[in-house]
């Protein structure tokens, strides 16, 4: 009897595994996570090893870790959310279609929802990563100094009230409903096994990552830009006015600064 119980409770990880799994995930992937907040935030067109080399070879190598208190917290709280949302959406669909598996269509829907509603418990930790990781890049009197995570979410809330832990939120909710590359990864698998001779091995799912990394990557630049924008500003500014200024300043080709480094992680 033990059997059959171990191979279902196998088969049905629990939610917060991918929470913790993104949290130890972003200990080696902090650099470039770091150099992506820095490039969206700064008015230049520095490429990545290029922002990269500048910052390590000004602060040091060490460096490019400051902030990684703040990135756990958010995988911790946006992560595992996003995870555990997506797992009972799913579930509760397959129950009610009665299907064993679920379509392509919904598991596009219950990404996006799982995706925006987690954007929306993650917010405040997002707000404190992009500030940290962005502080290395202005100014040493406009910076914030937080020592780690936690302090920064007390600071902000002592100093500046809780209202800016809503910054960036609709930017965040559209980028994180747009970063479903759960969706896009289990569609091109499907189509991949459905319409080639590939097999369910590691290089399906290695074409499969690269196509959602770089589809979710894409898609959601433009909100990803605008979050960081206005959520590293020590003054509240309003989504219109991140972009009229960036159009204004920098071109249309501000929404897409740090592609690369995103793409990159991501895929």
């Amino acid at each position: 009897m033990s059997g059959p119980k171990g191979a279902a409770s196998g088969s049905k990880p629990p939610f917060w595994l991918g929470g913790a799994a993104a949290s130890m995930a972003v200990c080696f992937t902090h650099p470039i996570d770091q150099t992506k907040y820095r490039m969206q935030v700064l008015q230049s067109r520095t490429t990545m090893l290029a922002t990269l080399y500048k910052f390590a070879l000004r602060d040091g190598i060490p460096s490019l870790w400051s902030g990684l208190s703040a990135s756990i917290l958010r995988q911790s709280t946006y992560s595992t959310a996003r995870f555990g949302l997506y797992n009972f959406l799913s579930r509760k669909l397959q129950q009610q279609s009665g299907s064993a598996k679920a379509s392509t269509a919904s598991t596009i829907v219950c990404a996006g929802v799982a995706g925006g509603l987690a954007g929306m418990v993650g917010n405040p930790t997002e707000v404190v990563l992009v500030r940290m990781c962005a502080d290395g890049a202005k100014p040493p009197a406009e910076r914030f100094g937080y020592s780690n995570g936690v302090s920064a979410l007390y600071r902000i809330w002592k100093d500046e009230g809780i209202r800016v832990f809503g910054r960036g939120l609709t930017a965040n909710i559209v980028r994180s409903v747009l970063m479903s590359e759960l969706s896009i990864y289990a569609a091109a698998k499907r189509t991949l096994l459905s319409r080639t001779g590939l097999q369910d091995d590691i290089r399906t799912h290695a074409l499969a990552s690269l196509f959602a990394g770089t589809v979710a990557t894409t898609a959601c630049a433009p909100a990803d830009v605008l979050k960081s924008r206005i959520q590293s500003a020590a003054k509240g500014s309003t989504l219109m006015q991140v972009v009229r200024e960036g159009l204004k300043t920098e071109g249309p080709a501000f929404l897409m600064k740090g592609w690369t480094p995103a793409w990159l992680r991501l895929t």
